[in-house]
């Protein structure tokens, strides 16, 4: 056989290839057994082998991963990828239907089952797979195109000669999920907690032959810009990708008005412990092209579409014990030890119990039979007690007095305990993990084990010290786990983590009660450090959204020597001290007050965020000084206030488009 007949076998064998995928994981039909299947690839890797320069890019090889990327190259979306507005009940779905029909829209809509994965972008071109992406913060994502072939399910190359984007959700399926959980406890590793981790996890490996070792699995549910292609609704969007070559989902439904909406939820909720992949509620999109651009879109979600989310999850099992920790503020908290259960795919042994007053109003025991409840990411808590099980062997709860890590005296603040000693290791690990964690400096390569590993061999026992790790180089190299590139790559984090904006840095030096988006107003108002580290009492507690506690919390934090001695060390180190956000000024806002009443489509705090973000405040209660109510469903007796002194009314979409005028 000649290089010619070599070359055109290539090409011959990865049609035949392709086409066999097709039926196998598109139309769910095979047409030749696996083991023929496995011939012809094992013939077509062979020629690869031997003539690469005859390899199409289409390749069915390139299933099997093999690249490896030093890092995820940026990519900005054409057109935003946005996030979809929530909704929990009956009469949320009423409001979200109504909303539309004040519009003289009388909608069609399309339900989808909410996939509980990964959201991915696809674009093509010449009908070729030309990059793949995650959303990201929904304007630039990474590019995953490497770990994407891997798919299956997603086409290397399409049957048509065509330019288009499509998006999707990335999943792994149930029993994928049990097999690598299977394997992995085999190898002596831990499981993974469940599939949305795992397909997370999975397509932001570095080395593709990892993602393809995964059996990733997509659907596709959106098209950006039907309209190009002469669809004009979005049904018909999604039988048009069908006919492209991908796999959408069965379930989809077109449906009339809310009586369809909620049959289907119904039917979905019954059938959802039956499916073979998770999903976390039921997607709700208004099926006319044209209907959803006379809507548009908020800054966040598209006001034409939301998600019906399942409520969480809840199972009974039983409390063992309740231990002791010491969190990074030296707060002790209780957390109940109990008989593992599964929860959202979760198997759950520990729940929080958050403190004192929360054990004791609900009168939880030792032994008692309790309900965990576990809603997305939320950590499980325990809901309530089986009081009608008790056996009469329950130990009634007792708070400890002292700290379960050095033993110190425990002082009493507001309703929790606090471990005030110093030199308190707990206290010492637990600000370390929480400094480079993801919200706060996020410096990636760093995991509980890898921050108490590094503090019990004394590389870093100080938050600067996460700066001198360069010294350390050569000894981490040596330990089982840490391999040169990977040493390399923490290195290069932690030099870019220097980069962050203040409010991380704030965040991440873990101010009682200062949370990410408090730190974010905090430096917004006052842009560097050296300003905030002058601030009064007065000063912190005139800014809306902060009050007494925090204002205090804060001043306290910049009094202490030891802090001002770390923010002068983390300056020499060379960390950025400004916020580097913008710091708008929206005229229709500026100085203005306004009041939110009623159930919004936002969410109630991104919404103050965003006021306060374009020099506005929002205050709690109706008065002749208020410049604006803003109105949502369901409102109460602040509406009727308003309207008797003649306040200014705005609506969602108003307020929405008053703090968009500058932008």
């Amino acid at each position: 056989m000649n290089n010619e007949e070599h070359k055109k076998r290539i090409q011959e064998l990865t049609e035949i290839l392709n086409k066999l995928n097709y039926e196998y994981y598109t139309l769910d039909k095979p047409s030749v057994s696996d083991s023929e299947y496995d011939r012809l690839m094992q013939e077509l890797l062979r020629l690869e082998s031997m003539f690469p320069e005859y390899a199409y890019p289409n390749s069915p090889t390139k299933r099997v991963g093999g690249k490896i990327n030093e890092s995820f190259n940026k990519i900005t979306h054409e057109l935003p990828m946005l996030s979809l507005s929530n909704v929990f009940t009956e009469n949320d779905i009423l409001n979200f239907d109504n909303r539309i029909r004040k519009e003289n829209i009388n909608p069609k809509y399309v339900c989808e089952l909410k996939i509980d994965g990964l959201s991915v972008s696809l674009k093509y071109k010449h009908g070729e797979l030309f990059y793949a992406a995650t959303r990201g913060d929904g304007v630039v994502g990474e590019e995953i195109t490497d770990n994407v072939k891997t798919i299956r399910t997603i086409p290397l190359k399409l049957d048509r000669d065509i330019d288009i984007e499509v998006r999707g959700e990335i999943y792994v399926s149930k029993k994928t999920l049990e097999e690598l959980n299977k394997e992995r406890v085999k190898e002596g590793l831990e499981p993974f907690k469940n599939a949305r981790n795992l397909a997370s996890g999975s397509i932001r490996q570095l080395d593709s032959r990892i993602a393809a070792k995964r059996k990733l699995d997509a659907f596709i549910y959106h098209l950006p810009n039907p309209l190009d292609y002469g669809i004009n609704t979005h049904y018909e969007a999604l039988e048009f990708m069908k006919e492209l070559g991908f796999v959408t989902n069965s379930n989809n439904r077109l449906v009339d008005g809310v009586d369809g909406i909620l049959n289907y939820i119904a039917e979905k909720t019954n059938e959802r412990s039956s499916l073979p992949y998770d999903i976390d509620g039921v997607v709700i999109k208004l099926n006319s092209i044209l209907d959803q651009m006379r809507l548009g879109s908020t800054v966040k979600y598209p006001k034409w579409a939301t998600a019906y989310k399942f409520p969480p999850e809840e199972v009974v099992t039983k409390l063992k014990d309740i231990i002791f920790t010491v969190g990074r503020t030296g707060q002790v908290t209780p957390n109940a030890i109990l008989e593992p259960v599964s929860v959202m795919g979760s198997t759950i042994s520990k729940a929080t119990l958050h403190n004192e007053d929360y054990v004791k109003e609900k009168d939880i025991r030792v032994g008692d039979y309790v309900v965990i409840i576990k809603a997305g990411d939320v950590i499980p808590r325990v809901e309530s007690v089986k009081y009608e099980r008790r056996s009469g062997e329950e130990i009634p709860f007792q708070m400890t007095d002292t700290c379960p890590i050095c033993s110190s005296k425990l002082v009493k603040k507001d309703s929790s305990y606090y471990c005030v000693n110093p030199k308190c290791d707990a206290k010492h690990i637990e600000s370390l993990i929480h400094f480079v964690s993801k919200g706060a400096m996020d410096i990636n390569g760093f995991g509980e084990r890898i921050v108490e590993d590094m503090y019990n061999l004394g590389f870093v026992r100080s938050i600067p010290d996460f700066y001198h790790l360069e010294k350390y180089k050569n000894e981490i190299m040596l330990l089982e786990g840490y391999g040169e590139k990977s040493v390399l790559n923490l290195l290069n984090e932690i030099e870019e983590s220097k980069n962050n904006s203040l409010e991380r840095l704030l965040f991440a030096l873990g101010i009682r009660h200062v949370g990410f988006k408090t730190a974010t107003i905090i430096a917004r108002k006052f842009v560097t450090i050296d300003a905030l580290m002058e601030a009064t009492f007065d000063d912190l507690n005139s800014i809306p959204d902060i009050g007494e506690i925090i204002a205090k919390s804060v001043v306290e934090f910049f009094r202490d020597e030891n802090n001002i001695k770390l923010i002068h060390e983390l300056k020499d180190l060379g960390l950025n001290m400004n916020y580097l956000g913008k710091v708008l000024e929206n005229e229709k806002i500026k100085d203005k007050s306004f009041v939110i009443t009623g159930t919004l489509n936002i969410k109630r705090d991104e919404l103050k965020d965003m006021i306060i973000t374009n020099g506005g405040k929002v205050i709690e209660s109706v008065s002749r000084k208020t410049d604006y109510l803003v109105l949502g469903e369901n409102p109460g007796s602040k509406y009727d206030k308003a309207r008797l002194l003649n306040i200014p009314i705005l609506n969602e979409e108003e307020i929405l488009d008053m703090l968009n005028a500058n932008n």
